[in-house]
């Protein structure tokens, strides 16, 4: 309750005589937290509460600026407290893509969420955001042993299962790495994309931890999302709606989609086994139990991939162990 009477007088201070209200508006996986402030006109703002012990504002400004300077519709920013941690921000709305997405309207709002990617991937240049590298992928895949399989599913590998989890590693890093690089959001999903009342799709939120990356990373967080799903072949149809998209943009994607596709899938790996980590941590170590039941939906994506790949048998072993399924002969790398 601290943090937000501070907040309700740093708003005073701002609007001196003005009523105003206050109330929760969402949390994150984070630290973070936001509140919805609704002025005597009926008018609503956003503040965001990161509190400077556990967050920084600073590049989530970063990335707003450089976003909106693409044309994205990222929140606009009219006020801010750096060193207690506040940002007072236009309001896009509690509509989330997730919220609305149905079999009617997916085509046209992933059409919108491409248009906006590619603009903001055209806008990439390098030393501007942290790079995406081989030390920051290589941490993210090391949380799915880490937190998903020994903590969570309290298994013990042991050296030969490690060696062989390693060499599994190496090989998907060696080919996301291989992969134009571009700005990344980061989680470019149907949580972070709103959907706006004017039809400007989609507002983006929760970009404070973009980098420059791989060119597919965005893709493979929109459309092998977490929290929704959709067939494959429906999936297959938007990626070549963006390959498509971003050729004509000049962006450097491959000429053969099928080269492109396989760096997607990977890609989507990666990603996909950060994930199982994070939200096995965010249970163990946070106490924040939302995410268990998503991690089905997120496990079934690498399956997938791994049955497809040659190379990855050792992370679908290891998957089965902890699943209860009976284990196949044959698994070899």
């Amino acid at each position: 309750m601290e943090r937000q009477q501070q907040i309700i007088d740093w708003l005073t201070a701002l609007w001196p005589g003005r009523e105003f209200s206050l109330l929760p508006a969402s949390a994150d996986a984070s630290f973070r937290r936001y509140f919805r402030v609704t002025l005597d006109d009926g008018a609503t703002l956003i503040v965001m509460d990161a509190p400077p012990a556990h967050e920084d504002c600073r590049p989530w400004l970063h990335v707003q600026q450089l976003f909106s300077a693409a044309g994205a519709h990222v929140p606009a920013v009219l006020a801010q407290d750096i060193e207690r941690g506040f940002l007072l921000l236009s309001d896009l709305g509690n509509a989330t893509y997730l919220s609305v997405l149905n079999a009617d309207n997916a085509t046209a709002l992933y059409r919108d969420a491409i248009t906006a990617l590619v603009n903001i991937q055209q806008a990439s240049r390098p030393g501007v955001l942290p790079d995406y590298d081989h030390a920051l992928l290589r941490r993210e895949l090391d949380l799915f042993p880490e937190w998903y399989l020994i903590r969570h599913h309290g298994l013990k590998l042991d050296d030969a299962a490690r060696t062989e989890l390693d060499t599994a590693f190496e090989y998907i890093l060696k080919i996301n790495l291989a992969e134009p690089r571009v700005f990344v959001h980061r989680d470019y999903h149907s949580r972070n994309l709103m959907h706006l009342a004017d039809g400007a799709n989609p507002g983006i939120i929760d970009f404070q931890d973009a980098v420059y990356g791989p060119i597919s990373y965005d893709l493979a967080s929109l459309f092998k999302d977490a929290y929704i799903t959709w067939d494959e072949e429906t999936t297959l149809d938007w990626l070549v709606r963006y390959w498509e998209q971003a050729r004509k943009a000049g962006l450097p994607v491959a000429t053969d989609f099928a080269l492109f596709h396989r760096s997607y899938e990977w890609m989507g790996l990666q990603r996909h086994l950060k994930v199982l980590g994070i939200f096995a941590r965010l249970y163990h170590r946070d106490g924040k139990d939302g995410y268990l039941k998503d991690l089905p939906v997120v496990e079934q994506y690498v399956r997938k991939t791994c049955e497809r790949y040659a190379g990855l048998k050792p992370i679908l072993k290891l998957l089965d162990q902890v699943s209860g399924q009976v284990q196949q002969d044959g698994y070899t790398f």
